[in-house]
C-alpha cells in the first residue's frame, strides 16, 4: 500500500523514492509485524483465554512432563501471526504483484484449515481436530489453485520446470507432471511444520530462518543482474515476495516473545500449517522446491521420522523410536525441552547455510 501511494509522489516528496527499493520495505515488513504482535499479542491471548478455558487438549500418549507443564494453554495463537504478517504485507509490499497474493492466498488458506482444526479440538475437548481426509482435501485445492495461477505467471521456459541445485543450465522439464509435483511441495510443507510444532519454539525458528533465507532468494531470482550472476534462474516479480518473507520474519519473532519457555499461547495448527504453507508457496514461485528440501530439511527429518515409526510398526511391529515426531524421542531419553528446541534451532541453521549455498555453488 504504502509503495502504491507514496512511491508515485516520489517527483514532489524526495524521500518517498525511498519505497522503490525492496530492501527498505522488507525491512519496514519485520519490524511492522513485530510491533503488530507486541502490540496485539496480550489482548489475542487473553481473548483467547476467555473462550477456550481449559486451553489446548494435550496428548495423553505423550511425554508425561506435557500434562504438568503446558496443561491450560490456549491454542490458536496463529491468528496473532496471521493477523501480523497480511497487516504488514498489505501495507509495505506492491499489491499490483499477482504473486504477493498467490502466497498469502496459500497461507490463509491454510490458516483457515488449521484454524478449523483447532476449534474443533478445543471445543470437542480431544485431540483429533477436523478429519485428516477433510484436512488434505482443503489444501490440495489450495495447492492446485496456486500452481496453476503460478504456472501462469511463470516465464513460459519455466512455467512447467524443476530446476535443480548445483547445477547451471538444469531444468527438468515434467510437463502436465509439474502440476503434481507442486501441489506435493505446497501439500507437504504445511504438514511438514505442523509435525515439528511439538514443543515451545520448535516450529517457529526454524521457519524464521527459513524464510530469511526465502526473502534472499526471492529477492536475487526477481533481479536480473544478480540472477545472470549467480546463474539462476530469473523470475520477473518474484523479488516483491522477500517483503512478504521479512513480515513473516517479524511476526515469527513476535510470536516468539509469548510463546517463549514457559509458552503463554500455542501456535496451534492455526500457525503452523500456514507458516508451512508460506514456505512451499514461496518455493514453487522461486523453483527452488528442492533448496527447499534443504533449508527446511529440520522439517523433512521429523516428517521422515513419523513415516518410519508408522511403516515399522506396521511391518514388524517394533518402533524404531520411542516416540514419534522424533523431538519427542528426545524428551523420552531424557533430554530437556529447552535442550531439544535450541539443538534443533542449530541443526536449521546449518541446513539453512548448506541451502544457502546452492546459490553460488554452481
Amino acid at each position: 500500500m504504502f509503495y502504491n501511494l507514496l512511491f508515485p509522489l516520489a517527483d514532489q516528496v524526495g524521500f518517498f523514492n525511498l519505497f522503490k527499493y525492496l530492501t527498505f520495505r522488507t525491512g519496514g515488513a519485520v519490524v511492522t509485524a513485530l510491533l503488530i504482535s507486541f502490540l496485539a499479542g496480550p489482548s489475542v491471548i487473553r481473548w483467547l483465554r476467555r473462550k477456550q478455558g481449559r486451553g489446548q487438549p494435550i496428548r495423553t500418549d505423550g511425554p508425561a512432563t506435557h500434562l504438568l507443564t503446558k496443561k491450560g494453554t490456549p491454542t490458536m495463537g496463529g491468528f496473532l501471526i496471521l493477523l501480523a504478517v497480511t497487516l504488514s504485507t498489505l501495507l509495505w509490499a506492491d499489491l499490483t504483484n499477482a504473486y504477493v497474493w498467490i502466497v498469502l492466498m496459500v497461507t490463509l488458506g491454510n490458516g483457515l484449515i488449521g484454524f478449523a482444526d483447532d476449534y474443533l479440538k478445543v471445543s470437542k475437548r480431544n485431540t483429533k481436530g477436523l478429519p485428516g481426509k477433510a484436512k488434505l482435501a482443503g489444501q490440495i485445492v489450495i495447492a492446485l489453485i496456486a500452481t496453476m495461477l503460478i504456472i501462469r505467471l511463470a516465464p513460459e521456459q519455466l512455467s512447467h520446470a524443476m530446476a535443480v541445485p548445483f547445477f547451471k543450465n538444469v531444468l527438468v522439464q515434467l510437463g502436465w507432471g509439474y502440476i503434481g509435483m507442486a501441489t506435493f511441495v505446497m501439500v507437504a510443507a504445511p504438514n511438514s511444520v505442523n509435525l515439528t510444532d511439538g514443543l515451545d519454539g520448535l516450529a517457529t525458528v526454524p521457519v524464521m530462518i527459513a524464510s530469511g533465507v526465502f526473502a534472499l532468494i526471492a529477492y536475487l531470482v526477481g533481479h536480473a543482474v544478480f540472477a545472470n550472476y549467480l546463474q539462476i534462474h530469473h523470475i520477473p516479480g518474484s523479488g516483491e515476495l522477500a517483503v512478504f518473507c521479512g513480515a513473516l520474519v517479524g511476526a515469527g519473532l513476535g510470536f516468539l516473545w509469548f510463546n517463549a519457555p514457559p509458552a503463554l499461547v500455542f501456535m496451534g495448527d492455526t500457525g503452523s500449517l500456514a507458516m508451512g504453507g508460506a514456505l512451499g508457496a514461496m518455493s514453487v514461485v522461486t523453483k527452488h522446491e528442492i533448496v527447499l528440501a534443504i533449508v527446511g530439511g529440520l522439517f523433512v527429518l521429523e516428517t521422515v521420522s513419523v513415516i518410519v515409526q508408522v511403516a515399522s510398526y506396521k511391518l514388524t511391529g517394533k518402533r524404531v523410536f520411542r516416540m514419534a515426531p522424533i523431538h519427542h524421542h528426545f524428551e523420552k531419553k531424557g533430554w530437556a525441552e529447552p535442550t531439544v528446541v535450541i539443538r534443533f534451532w542449530i541443526i536449521a541453521s546449518i541446513l539453512a547455510l548448506a541451502g544457502l549455498s546452492t546459490l553460488k555453488l554452481r
